[in-house]
This record gives C-alpha cells, structure tokens and sequence, in this order.
C-alpha cells in the first residue's frame, strides 16, 4: 500500500476536486513532506488529521 501521496493522489483520497480545497487544509494544519522540491503527503497524516478534526453535526 502507497504511505506517500502526491497532491493528486492525496485529493483522490480525499474526495477534494481543486488544488484550492488541499491548500485549505495545509492553511488548517495538514503536514507535507518536502524534500529538495518533491512534495508528499503520508496518508497517515492524512487519516490523523481528519480524526482530529473530526465533528458530530447537529441541524
């Protein structure tokens, strides 16, 4: 299994169809790996981050 995304396959998980959704969750605290100029995002970190923000909704 990948642990690694690239910002595409990171939106595929997430079900986010535009860059700007992504970047609202890196403004929000969503970490990147960078090295030299290859950016990845751990799945891990991804599925951390949401059950963090995880929120009962109540209409």
């Amino acid at each position: 299994m990948v642990e690694y995304f690239t910002y595409k396959e990171a939106m595929n998980y997430l079900g986010i169809n535009s860059y700007q959704g992504l970047r609202n969750l890196f403004n929000a605290g969503l970490p990147i790996i960078q090295v030299g100029k290859t950016k990845k995002i751990s799945k891990s970190a991804i599925d951390q981050f949401m059950k963090e923000h995880q929120q009962t909704v109540n209409d």
